[in-house]
């Protein structure tokens, strides 16, 4: 069976860019999510098995929405993705409970990569 994965990020583009790589490399994109609101309730709907999760986002931020999920379920896997140069965000949401995280622009093999590391595959 795929793992099935949330996308979480403002950005359409973004989310497109990362469903893209996911689908090529046999993940099943379950669902997205525009900020760390929607993505809190994405995760309660659909138990997702691991969430991509951008830091930057309006309404609530991807550490805010990461520590909300941890509190839900504390074995949620949740990789950040962040911009360049975000490094203190980065280390903000490893100490909240990310398990790995994957730098904009997006490289394939770094996200599969982060994500086959996380999953145990």
């Amino acid at each position: 069976m795929a793992n099935r994965i949330l996308i979480v990020d403002d950005a359409a583009f973004m989310r497109m860019m990362i469903r893209d790589i996911l689908s090529k490399n046999g993940f099943e994109v379950v669902g997205e999510a525009q900020d760390g609101a929607q993505a809190i309730e994405k995760f309660k709907e659909l138990h997702p098995d691991l969430i991509t999760m951008d830091i930057t986002m309006p309404e609530m931020d991807g550490i805010t929405a990461l520590k909300e999920i941890k509190k839900i379920d504390p074995n949620a896997k949740v990789i950040m993705c962040s911009a360049m140069g975000q490094q203190a965000m980065v280390i903000d949401a490893i100490q909240a409970g990310a398990k790995d995280f994957i730098v904009k622009p997006f490289q394939s093999d770094r996200v599969v990569e982060a994500i086959n590391k996380t999953l145990g595959l």
